[in-house]
């Protein structure tokens, strides 16, 4: 038995035609794939297919064969990918990952630096949740992660950013009249909540309204930008989100910065010191340029 039987074989029961697996699938005769397919048979020993007006269908044998015959095509392709990628030269790789949403921010920065590094290497992205992110730096998954400061053993953290946090609410709101909006303005009954995912952003925004003497009684609680943004949406509330989320916003929605000093957030670049990564080292080797590249774009 040889490959080709198996392919032959594959195309005939997907396609349930011998005429439509013979010109478009196979680009042989049909006459010739027809016996083809009876030396498979007489090979195995049973009937694999029965013929009929309507075309060709498994029979019990075939269906059986059918998964059998599709695992070792697959085996068989996997078997010459990996004697290809064996003599070809080892690439380097080199994996980021972001804040859900910060990638719209910092990727180009992250590539703009590391330009020459990156030409050699198979570069891979990622986002998530921020604790998600800093976990999978500490288990060597990603070598680098743009997001808060998640304690983690082993990883280090660099900031590079602070992040004002801004008021997020439609357009039509009262509270969109005006260019600063004083907490105290805010509906409590109307602000929309954290759950525990955001809980750097959460315990920012709950120390902000504690040192003012405000209470918010939410009844809806976001756990990442996108959820922030529909509940805002859908329920005409107003919440306290990153200034990164202003560029994902939808036309219904505006962003006001608050009164005073407002809030900030931290924007985290971590790694674990003892990856050897060369790419790594020289994004290390440039992270202030990195820093204030941010900072600059965010002044124009």
């Amino acid at each position: 038995m040889e490959l080709r039987h198996l392919r032959y074989f594959v195309a005939v029961a997907e396609t349930g035609s011998l005429t439509e697996a013979a010109e478009k699938r196979l680009h042989t005769s049909q006459p010739s794939l027809s016996r083809q397919l009876r030396d498979l048979e007489a090979e195995v020993g049973a009937e694999l297919f029965v013929r009929g007006p309507r075309g060709i269908a498994l029979t019990q044998a075939g269906t059986v064969f059918l998964d059998h015959a599709r695992l070792a095509l697959a085996q068989a392709g996997e078997a010459i990918a990996a004697a290809r990628r064996a003599v070809r030269p080892v690439k380097a790789s080199f994996a980021v990952g972001f804040l859900t949403g910060h990638e719209v921010e910092w990727l180009r920065h992250v590539t703009s630096l590391l330009r020459d590094e990156l030409q050699a290497t198979d570069f891979r992205v990622t986002s998530d949740f921020s604790p998600a992110i800093g976990a999978a730096v500490q288990r060597g998954e990603i070598d680098l992660g743009f997001s808060r400061i998640e304690p983690q053993p082993n990883v280090t953290y660099k900031v590079i950013d602070y992040e004002p946090i801004l008021v997020i609410l439609p357009r039509k709101h009262p509270l969109a009249a005006k260019p600063r909006i004083d907490p105290r303005e805010i509906d409590p009954a109307s602000f929309i909540g954290y759950s525990d995912t955001p809980h750097v952003l959460r315990d920012i925004v709950a120390r902000y309204f504690r040192e003012r003497g405000l209470a918010m009684t939410p009844t809806h609680f976001l756990d990442g930008y996108a959820t922030g943004i529909s509940l805002v949406a859908s329920t005409q509330g107003v919440t306290l989100l990153p200034a990164y989320v202003e560029a994902l916003l939808p036309a219904s929605l505006v962003s006001r910065p608050l009164i005073e000093n407002g809030p900030v957030i931290e924007v985290a670049a971590g790694y674990r010191a003892d990856n050897p990564s060369p790419v790594l080292a020289a994004f290390l080797r440039n992270i202030d340029r990195l820093a204030s590249a941010r900072r600059a774009e965010r002044e124009v």
